[in-house]
Order: structure tokens, then sequence, then C-alpha cells
């Protein structure tokens, strides 16, 4: 085992307080890859403890110094890319094309936030009055917290870690136990960048604990949270005590509205293609699919050949589209949402069970569904799998009604080559993020973040940056000089 599939506080590469160990498995085998220290409560707060005495000299750091260490971290990530690569398909299961993807659009964060941090501006105010001088500072928060979960192990703590290293803050990580190894190869890239002792640290610990520890220790001052809608209620009821900062990533419901002046073997090849990355697991994957129903038919067609055209298989080896689900849960949950909707009348195009050819591993087919219809599960929660559901719309009203008919609100998608019609549903479509004719709109110089019951606050782009940084204001009273 690699000395740094640890946990890493102060500085050092730790075994934990508890001495527990947790075996990460391969999704696509169902096989042990190795076994990583498991911690608890104690090292949540000793990791807090740790950020707390490395504050003050790294709030004292300029920001071009700040940035240099997170340019090394970039650079360090980029050439051990491959390698990290290989860790996040053995513990997550996507083909390794994908984690690559993801490891360096991690390293783009880092480089982002080695310059965004530079521009933490404040401002002189004019005075109202003669006499005074008055200006606004930006402040870092503090000591922070980051809550991860497995589906992007890399690239979610990297957005959260690079923010707030850069706005001067400290942090603690604590990603998701079931896929730690890629985060701590990431871990091992700041430290030799010459991160110092305490500013970043990463644990790993039951999920309750750690956060409880978070939400409860005045340390802590900010937590940042990506996964359930669920949890982030929970994290925001917890808050209130100390009137804790937080940045919430939650759930998603992400519509796809399909116009009929499209290519639609184009947009066909798009949407497969953007819906089963990572079999469906991502955050702002599309989840409801409405296509005009002058081209319904055509869509459906061309969607189902392409779906049927990816490959199932190990992430690792060549040629494969999809590797499996998370775990065997998160297959249960997804059969569970097909056999609902077929009992109430869906109608099964492509795929909608696990593959034959697999004796092992937690695999199903990428799925596509008609007839289906609003009293169904997969249409108003969130799914987090290879489901596609295809449903009809008569008017550019009808559709935005579709879309909008959901408490979530962090992505949604556009496809029509007329700038109208893409202007004014992008303005009408109540999500935090709207891709027009692209799937793939996440990236670093964006924000990133939703709406409604998807949560606060962004991630990505000047606006990242926010969350970490109070606002002080200062006047000055002056005596006069003649």
């Amino acid at each position: 085992m690699s000395e740094r599939h640890s946990l890493y506080i102060n500085g050092q590469w730790s075994e934990g307080s508890t001495g527990g160990r947790i075996g990460i498995v391969n999704p696509a085998t169902e096989e042990a890859i190795e076994e990583v220290p498991y911690g608890g409560r104690d090292d949540a707060r000793a990791a807090l403890a740790a950020a707390q005495r490395a504050f003050e000299s790294w709030r004292d750091l300029t920001a071009y110094e700040r940035g240099e260490v997170l340019q090394r971290t970039a650079q360090l990530i980029r050439e051990r890319a491959e390698e990290i690569a290989r860790w996040v398909t053995l513990e997550v299961g996507k083909p390794l094309g994908e984690s690559l993807g993801e490891v360096n659009a991690a390293a783009a964060y880092y480089e982002w936030f080695a310059e965004e941090g530079k521009r933490a501006y404040g401002r002189i105010v004019p005075p109202s009055k003669s006499g005074v001088r008055r200006w606004v500072m930006k402040d870092p928060v503090g000591v922070c917290a980051a809550i991860s979960p497995w589906n992007f192990p890399v690239l979610l703590p990297a957005r959260k870690i690079a923010a707030a290293l850069a706005a001067g803050c400290t942090i603690v990580s604590r990603p998701s136990s079931r896929a730690p190894l890629g985060a701590m190869e990431m871990i091992g890239c700041l430290h030799d960048a010459g991160g110092p002792p305490g500013v970043v640290n990463h644990i790993l610990g039951p999920a309750a604990e750690c956060a409880d520890e978070f939400m409860t220790n005045p340390i802590c001052r900010k937590v940042s949270f990506t996964g359930s809608t669920a949890v982030g209620r929970q994290l925001i009821a917890q808050s209130a005590e100390q009137i804790k900062k937080l940045s919430l990533e939650l759930g998603g419901s992400a519509p796809v509205l399909v116009f009929p002046d499209v290519d639609v073997e184009t947009v066909a090849a798009a949407t497969v293609q953007g819906k089963f990355r990572n079999m469906g697991q991502v955050c702002i994957a599309a989840t409801r699919f409405y296509v005009h129903d002058s081209i319904f038919d055509e869509y459906v067609d061309a969607a189902a050949r392409y779906a049927r055209a990816l490959k199932l298989g190990n992430g690792l080896d060549d040629g494969v589209d999809c590797g499996p689900m998370s775990d065997h849960q998160a297959l249960e949950k997804v059969e569970q949402f097909v056999a609902d909707a077929v009992t109430k009348g869906a109608k099964i195009v492509v795929g909608g069970k696990r593959p034959d050819e697999f004796d092992r591993g937690y695999f199903f087919e990428p799925t596509i569904l008609t007839n289906v219809t609003a009293a169904m599960r997969l249409t108003c929660e969130e799914v987090f799998g290879p489901i596609m559901p295809i449903m009809k719309f008569g008017s550019a009203t009808e559709a935005i009604e579709l879309a909008n008919d959901t408490p979530y609100g962090l992505a949604s998608y556009v496809f029509t080559e007329d700038l109208s019609t893409a202007v004014q549903v992008a303005e009408q479509l109540d999500f935090g993020i709207v891709g027009v004719n692209d799937m793939v709109p996440a990236t670093a110089e964006a924000p990133f973040g939703g709406i409604k019951e998807s949560g606060y606050g962004r991630e990505g782009g000047q606006e990242g940056l926010e969350p970490y940084l109070e606002t002080k204001y200062v006047s000055v009273g002056l005596n006069s000089l003649c």
C-alpha cells in the first residue's frame, strides 16, 4: 500500500486514531483493491486544530505566494494524471478516459484559483462627509471543511480545496469512504508542492461523525458539502446553532429540451453520450428528456441506436464506453426505478436489466424508456443512474413548464439552432446552470451550483472565491492637518 493512501493531518501521513481500516472495492469486479486507514471524530478534531494553527501564517502570505503552491499542485497533478486516473477507475469504475478528463479538470481548478486569488478585490468607498476615509476589505473566512461524494473523487474536493486555499483559508477535507484513493493521490500532490503543514488536511471516517464534528466545533467557520438534499437539510438545521457558513451542492433532476429545428442525429449522439457518462452518476446528468412531438419518433430511434452501440465493461479495458454502477445498492435502486415505470405503463426501448455477459460487477444496461408519465418515480426523484426517459412536448411554453416542474434547480439543457429560442428558453429555465447545445457545461472558469432544493453557493469562476471570503468595512475619521 502506498504511504499516501492514508489520513493526512498537519503535514503528516497518519493511520488514524482508531486503528480501523476500510476496504475499497472495485465495482467492476467486486474485488478489494486495498485497505486504507479509517479514522473517526478524534481525527476530524485533530485536523481542525492543525488547520487553526496554520491559518494565520497561511492567511498572511500574499495571494501570489499562495498561488505558487496551487500552480505547483496543478503541475504535479498533470504530471501524475495517468496514475491518478487509474486509481479513480479502479475505485469508481468509470472508463479510464473519463477518469483522465476528471483529473485534468481538477488540475484546472488549482490553476484557475491560483490566479483568481489575486483578484479578491476590495474597494474604496467615496465618503459622504469630509474628514473620513472608507474602504471595503476581503478577509478569508478561516478554517473550513469540505465533504465530497464518490462519483468525482478528485474533481469535487479539488473545487473546494483550491478555492479555500486561494482565499487564504485552511481546510479539512473528508472524501467518500467508498472512493478515497484518487483524492489521497491529489493530497500527495499538494504535499509535494510545498503546502505548509496544517493548511490542507485529509481525513476518512464515518460521514455523520465527521460532519457532526465540523458542524459543532467552533474552530470550523464554514462547511462546503456536495451530496443529497436530505443531508443538506440536516446541515442547514445544524448550522443554526453557530450561524455557520454553508455552501451546498445538492440533488438534481435535469431536463433536456430538444426543439424541432435541430439535426436529430447529432443531438441524439450528444445527448446519449452526455446521459450515460459515468453511467448517469453525475450531479448534473440529464434526467428527463422532452422532445418536440414532430421529431419524437426520429429522435427515439436515433438515441436507441447510439445507446445500443455503447460498450459496457471494466473501465481499464480498451474501447469501453460505460463502466459499472457504484455499488449493489445503486444497482438495485435503478432496477426499482425501471420496475416502477414499467408497472405504470412505460415502454422499454433499450436495456432495462442487468447484462447477461457479466458474472460479477455492478453493471446495468443503458436504458431508454418511452410512455413515461409524471406518476413515475424517475420523473420526480433523483435517479443517478443509466435511465433515459423520453417524453413529448408540443410548444415552448409547455416544454418550459414541464422542465421547471421540479423542486430541484441544478442543471438544465436546451438543443436548438434558433438563437431566439435559445435565449428566451434559457432565461425562463429555473436552474443554476443551462447548457445550450452543450451537455458538459461545467468548467473551472464558470460558476457551478444550483437553486431551490439543489442548494446554494457557487464553485468555480470568480463566484467560487466569494464563499471563502468575509466582507469587512473600515471607516476612518481623520484629524485635520491644518
